[in-house]
């Protein structure tokens, strides 16, 4: 949907876009064309980076931000490949992703799928001012399982816990009207016993992780996080606080 999004955000009236999905060999192919805007050749070696915009699309309208950043991710979680090609400035782009095929067992084959990681009956209170990043997490931990609450502030947060109940808080520690410091503290008033707590951030020097921790974050990780690292994370956390 980001790609769609994309492409009609920088594409002008009387332009096109075309959308096709088709099978190729293992994988299924969808491709997003446009005649829009187009990328700088400068650009495009990043254009799937994180906190990366190109100066062509911040004149008139949003960069592209955090979402390819996290269409990059969701697509290789899932074991695929995106890539992004542009002759040019108003010459038009095209993304392309290639996901495996899915192997539907054979009727009567009942052989149990196991996941390495499951964290259904969890629930998670993750906090992020960021809206994207907020979107990425919320769908990897639903995707285990998880039921999750998700929240753009400190504020709205502790809302939240009285009635929520959390089994893990993971918060962002660079907010605006309260920060993770500050959220994790004051969880402790609004919940019986401690929550564990993971920091997510782009902090990532010791002395960010020792201020963490002293302010009562049991784990601290950074941006961007392996979707599995973080999941195996949360399941440590989950597993001492019930040992």
């Amino acid at each position: 949907m980001n790609l769609l999004t994309n492409a009609i955000k920088f594409t002008p009236i009387g332009g096109q876009i075309e959308i096709v999905l088709e099978q190729v060999e293992a994988q299924v192919q969808l491709r997003v064309q446009d005649t829009g805007k187009g990328i700088a050749p400068e650009f495009l070696p990043y254009v799937f980076e994180r906190f990366k915009q190109g100066q062509q699309n911040t004149e008139s309208k949003d960069g592209l931000g955090l979402g390819l950043a996290i269409v990059k991710n969701l697509v290789e979680l899932h074991g695929g490949t995106i890539t992004a090609e542009s002759a040019g400035i108003d010459q038009g782009a095209t993304f392309t992703v290639r996901l495996p095929r899915l192997e539907i067992p054979a009727i009567g084959q009942n052989s149990p799928i196991v996941a390495p990681f499951d964290l259904t009956g969890i629930r998670i209170l993750t906090v992020d001012d960021e809206p994207d990043m907020l979107d990425l997490i919320r769908f990897v931990l639903e995707d285990f399982g998880a039921e999750v609450q998700a929240v753009t502030s400190a504020a709205a947060a502790l809302d939240c816990l009285s009635q929520f109940k959390p089994d893990i808080l993971i918060s962002d520690l660079a907010m605006p009207g309260g920060d993770g410091y500050e959220l994790v503290q004051q969880a402790k008033l609004y919940s019986e016993g401690q929550i564990p707590a993971i920091a997510l951030t782009a902090y990532a020097s010791s002395t960010y992780r020792e201020r963490s921790q002293l302010a009562g974050f049991q784990q601290h990780l950074t941006k961007p996080v392996e979707p599995n690292n973080l999941i195996a994370t949360i399941l440590s956390l989950v597993r001492g606080k019930s040992s």
